[in-house]
């Protein structure tokens, strides 16, 4: 639990902020917020990878010097346009000896078919002259091997001709490939090709994808596919969206789990509007999953480890207390102070947690718990005297604490990233 400094003012003339009605003691103020009952939802905070939606790293097939490059980052192109252009003075050279090659099977095969025919011919007139007893068998047998010979010739004759045709083909796909067109329709990005650079296909030369509709992938563990699933409710936050909190539904988990982690991707579809979502943007994401049992629910900044014993637990008055904010004053926080009262420590048992609050049991509704300050009671009970606050103000101060840790996470996994993609150069 992260505590905040608190500073002591007061009012009511005691402008230390400390009563000394025992005997000089300070007491201090704290912070303290009532207990509610009811349900928490249940969710799992998870990172997530934005991506945009059929993003493709463009190579090429074949190497050659770049001629041109007709598109820039951030440039929209339609699918098939043009891209980048090959030197090609090679691959039409090629093409102009296949396809002269193909003319030459061509004309091969033609004259092994008139020679089986002026053969089988011949071994018609053969046969007619063996038969009216003119030729011996062994002129016919002769007659039959040559145009068995013929026959296998064109055979083979026709099959160079299908092998010259498929190399025709296979220079022309090269040669087309001196084009490189876009596959899908989308923004350009990370742009890595300039004239006159030599590339091969494992050179990538961008990245292409629609950026009006994105992906967030997020990890799951095989022991969170148990309550996780496709259909659930899910929020997502980052520090550069305009809009604080963009909801929508998981849309897909894949099946298929890493053999080493037993982990696997979901994937989540959220429509881009302000173009606010960057690809390789990290962003939190809460997936909701269910609802906790009926509790008393406190502030995660109302647990406290007791630094003499060990525990966790929250420091509980239960007094009255009244919530009088002074005019003029944000209705999130009252600068009143109240008389001393009361807190005792007491042992929570968490049987849910939220992302702001949890579910206890132990403590009582309408119970006031202490969520700033447990530091200046240090005891097992203690008085102190309260500034009674609302939820609101609890969860906007638990959210700044939870946006500089999510940027300070962030911040790893970028450098982590980019130490990655130097050690893979």
């Amino acid at each position: 639990m992260v505590s905040t400094v608190l500073i002591f003012n007061g009012c009511g003339g005691d402008s230390s902020g400390a009563a000394n009605n025992n005997g000089g003691q300070i007491i201090p103020s704290v912070e303290a917020v009532q207990v509610r009952f009811g349900t928490l939802p249940l969710t799992e905070r998870l990172t997530g990878l934005v991506k945009a939606k059929n993003q493709v790293e463009i190579y090429p097939k074949i190497s050659a010097a770049i001629t041109a490059v007709y598109v820039h980052d951030g440039d929209v192109v339609k699918r098939g346009q043009a891209l980048v252009e090959l030197r090609g003075r090679e691959f039409q050279e090629r093409l102009k000896q296949a396809k002269a090659s193909y003319q030459i099977a061509i004309a091969q095969a033609k004259q092994a078919e008139a020679q089986l025919k002026e053969i089988q011919s011949q071994l018609k007139r053969m046969e007619s002259l063996y038969e009216k007893g003119l030729a011996s068998s062994a002129d016919l047998e002769t007659m039959q091997t040559r145009a068995v010979s013929a026959e296998a010739n064109l055979e083979l004759a026709e099959a160079r001709v299908e092998q010259a045709n498929a190399t025709v083909k296979e220079r022309e796909e090269e040669f087309s490939e001196t084009i490189i067109r876009a596959p899908v329709a989308g923004s350009v990005g990370n742009r890595n090709a300039e004239v006159g650079m030599q590339v091969s296909p494992n050179a990538r030369l961008f990245i292409l994808g629609n950026l009006d509709n994105m992906k967030i992938e997020i990890v799951l563990t095989d022991r969170m596919l148990n309550y996780i699933k496709i259909g659930q409710r899910t929020e997502i936050n980052a520090q550069y969206l305009s809009d604080d909190i963009l909801e929508a539904p998981l849309s897909r988990i894949s099946p298929f789990l890493h053999p080493v982690t037993h982990t696997t991707i979901a994937e989540i579809d959220v429509e881009n509007f302000n173009g606010s979502l960057k690809p390789g943007m990290f962003v939190t994401v809460d997936v909701y999953y269910g609802e906790s049992e009926q509790a008393a629910l406190i502030p995660l900044a109302a647990l406290y480890e007791n630094p003499v014993t060990g525990t966790t637990g929250v420091y509980v008055c239960r007094d009255t207390m009244i919530f009088e904010p002074q005019s003029g004053q944000s209705s999130d926080k009252s600068i009143a102070l109240t008389n001393p009262v009361k807190f005792k420590f007491i042992q929570a048992e968490v049987i849910a947690r939220g992302r702001m609050s949890a579910g206890v049991r132990g403590i009582n509704p309408d119970d006031w718990v202490v969520t700033t300050g447990h530091n200046l009671i240090g005891a097992e009970t203690g008085d102190a005297r309260v500034h009674p606050v609302n939820w609101g103000w609890v969860e906007k101060l638990q959210n700044l604490q939870s946006q500089d840790l999510l940027q300070e996470i962030m911040k790893r996994q970028q450098n982590m990233v980019e130490d990655s993609n130097s050690h893979s150069l």
